[in-house]
C-alpha cells in the first residue's frame, strides 16, 4: 500500500520541489564554490589516505585493495581528523566499452566510499576523484600501439595531480578531471538513451574494428 501511494504522489511532489528549490540550491552551491576557491585547508599533521589507483587489473585489486587498507587506516585518520582521497574513474559513471569489469569495480568504489562518508562524518572527510583519460603507462602505450599516437583527449599526469591537490585543499567532495567530465555525467543522468546511442556509435565506428572478443 505504501509503495502505491509513493508511486502516485512522489513524482509530482518531486517536480514541484525541484521547481521551487533548485534555483536556490544552485545559488547556494555557487556561493560555496566561490568560497572554496578562495580558501585552502591546511592538511599539515593530518593523516591523508590516497587509495583506488590501480593498473586496471581487475575487480579484486580495485575494490578490495582499497577497502582493506581503508579499514586499517580509519583509527589513525580519526585521531588527526584526516582525509581519504579515492581515485576512481570516469568509467564509474558512464558506460565504457571493453572495460566492463574495470568500470564495475570503480562504480563499486564510488558507492562504498559515498556510504562510508556518511558513516565517518564529521571525523573523516572523503574526496572521490573521477579522472578521465590520463597519459599513464596504463593508457598511452595501448593507444600508441593501436593508433600510432596518444589519445587526443589525454591529460598529463602532472596537470591531473595539481587539479586533484587543489580540489582536496578546497574540501571538494567530488573532483572530475578534466572538469568537462561532470557535464558528460549530467547528460548521462538526464538522457541515458541519448548517451547510450552516442557511446554505441563511437564504439562501433572507431573502436570495435580494432578489437576482437571470443
Amino acid at each position: 500500500m505504501i509503495n502505491t501511494i509513493l508511486n502516485i504522489f512522489l513524482p509530482p511532489l518531486t517536480i514541484i520541489f525541484l521547481f521551487l528549490f533548485y534555483p536556490f540550491y544552485l545559488l547556494i552551491k555557487l556561493v560555496i564554490r566561490l568560497y572554496k576557491h578562495l580558501s585552502f585547508e591546511n592538511v599539515a599533521r593530518k593523516v591523508v589516505l590516497i587509495t583506488g589507483a590501480s593498473s586496471g587489473i581487475g575487480e579484486d585489486i580495485n575494490f578490495w585493495g582499497s577497502t582493506y587498507i581503508t579499514y586499517f587506516a580509519i583509527p589513525h585518520l580519526r585521531k588527526s581528523k584526516g582525509k581519504i582521497i579515492v581515485i576512481t574513474s570516469g568509467a564509474a559513471n558512464i558506460p565504457l566499452p571493453l572495460a566492463s569489469v574495470y568500470s564495475a569495480s570503480k562504480a563499486a568504489l564510488v558507492r562504498f566510499f559515498e556510504t562510508l562518508r556518511v558513516e565517518l562524518s564529521p571525523d573523516i572527510k572523503i574526496t572521490i576523484v573521477f579522472p578521465g583519460v590520463i597519459s599513464t603507462d596504463m593508457t598511452t602505450p595501448h593507444f600508441v600501439e593501436k593508433y600510432g599516437s596518444d589519445f587526443f583527449l589525454s591529460e598529463s599526469v602532472s596537470k591531473c595531480a595539481k587539479a586533484i591537490f587543489r580540489g582536496v585543499a578546497r574540501g571538494e567532495t567530488y573532483i572530475e578531471e578534466p572538469s568537462w567530465l561532470k557535464w558528460m555525467f549530467l547528460i548521462n543522468s538526464v538522457s541515458p538513451e541519448m548517451f547510450d546511442y552516442l557511446v554505441n556509435y563511437l564504439f562501433f565506428r572507431y573502436l570495435k574494428p580494432y578489437f576482437k572478443r571470443d
